[in-house]
């Protein structure tokens, strides 16, 4: 194979040898007036500056900007705006409060002690290998550990998450907020309402025991994973950690359901969708209600016939304007309430409301199964 730059040159003549040695001792000299060149009136022959290429031009990176390493009893991270989606490493970090606010490709944690740590949001994969008495919250596309113990995790994830080799592994939904990260979200490609948090796969299960559970209820981050501390370069950012300002909507997940009756309430794509879902968990959950669990998905007219049956012609043309945002919700007579809402409430808004308890748990199946198989989960 031939090199790009082997192609042999073609010999100067004289002429042109003289005169590229006068241009160089030209760009040499002293110009006129300077120490040295009395006399000297002619200016210096202005030269072409060198042809730049695309990788010239490219920020020097710094690895150590991107990575946390050998840190023990130190409050560390990364403030809004200084990942921007590139990758991030931390490593063999001991007795450390850790805070990651801003969005990255991917996040490694390896052999890490004793930690509390928050992640924004993250485009790909978090993968912690070989770490012991960890506290987190997570938002990911991705989630795996591998040869871990005792972890505490305030998760969301578009996908399955998945434990290797790994026990003591306790989960809940995440809950937090500060004023970056919706958009954190957005630039990761994370929907707030694809939260598979409680649906954990144990890819080296052990006969007769249990290597994951799920926190109790009352659970509360901040508990586990402090603020940081008044005196450290993390204290203008203003955190919630309570399930009313999350930014993530707090699901019960795979908990068992405190009755058997379910809704599901659909809304189809528009100008306010996620702000008028938003809206239906604060009027249901405040009727005493539970959210149960969330998806944001697209459907085809196909899916609209399977899913929706009877009532799919009239939702048909809906579809078409984006993703779809459904929520389960349960409780005595939640059906009756969703009806009302959605008259009272969402007059005006294109939305679908199981009719009645009778055919609600149906509803709710037919579409998360649907979502699901749509997930890859």
């Amino acid at each position: 194979m031939g090199c790009f730059f082997s192609k042999k040159s073609k010999r100067k003549s004289p002429e042109k040898d003289e005169r590229a040695a006068t241009t160089a001792a030209s760009a040499e000299a002293p110009t006129a007036g300077s120490a040295g060149s009395p006399g000297n009136n002619t200016s210096t022959e202005e030269h072409e500056p060198p042809k730049q290429y695309s990788w010239d031009k490219r920020e020097k990176v710094d690895p150590k900007d991107y990575m946390l390493s050998g840190l023990k009893d130190a409050t560390v991270g990364r403030l809004p705006g200084k990942l921007n989606g590139q990758q991030f490493v931390i490593q063999d970090c001991e007795n450390c409060n850790i805070y990651v606010f801003d969005h990255a490709a991917t996040i490694t944690i390896d052999d890490c002690v004793n930690c509390r740590i928050f992640l924004g949001p993250i485009k790909g994969s978090v993968f912690f290998r070989d770490c012991k008495d960890i506290k987190c919250v997570v938002a990911c596309q991705q989630f795996r550990t591998r040869d871990c113990k005792k972890m505490e995790v305030f998760l969301c994830c578009a996908t399955q998450p998945i434990i290797e080799s790994s026990t003591g592994m306790k989960f809940g939904c995440f809950q937090y907020y500060y004023p970056e990260l919706a958009f954190h979200f957005k630039d990761a490609g994370l929907s707030i309402f694809n939260n598979n948090w409680s649906n954990i796969h144990d890819f080296t299960p052990v006969s007769g025991e249990n290597n994951w559970s799920l926190l109790p209820e009352a659970t509360a981050v901040l508990d586990s994973i402090p603020n940081p501390d008044p005196e450290s370069e993390f204290k203008s950012v203003r955190i919630f950690a309570d399930p009313g300002r999350s930014i993530v909507p707090l699901t019960k997940g795979g908990r068992r359901k405190a009755s058997e009756e379910s809704c599901l309430f659909v809304f189809f794509a528009g100008e306010y969708t996620t702000a008028n879902a938003r809206k239906l968990i604060d009027e249901v959950t405040g009727k005493g209600f539970v959210l149960i669990q969330t998806k944001e998905v697209s459907m085809r007219p196909e899916d609209v016939k399977r899913v929706f049956q009877n009532s799919a012609e009239d939702l048909v043309e809906w579809i078409t304007k984006g993703a779809v945002i459904a929520l389960e919700l349960n409780g005595d007579g939640v059906v009756d309430a969703c009806k009302n809402i959605a008259n009272e409430v969402f007059s005006g808004t294109k939305v679908f409301v199981s009719d009645n308890k009778n055919t609600s748990s149906r509803d709710v199946d037919n579409f998360f199964n649907f979502a699901d198989m749509q997930m890859g989960l």
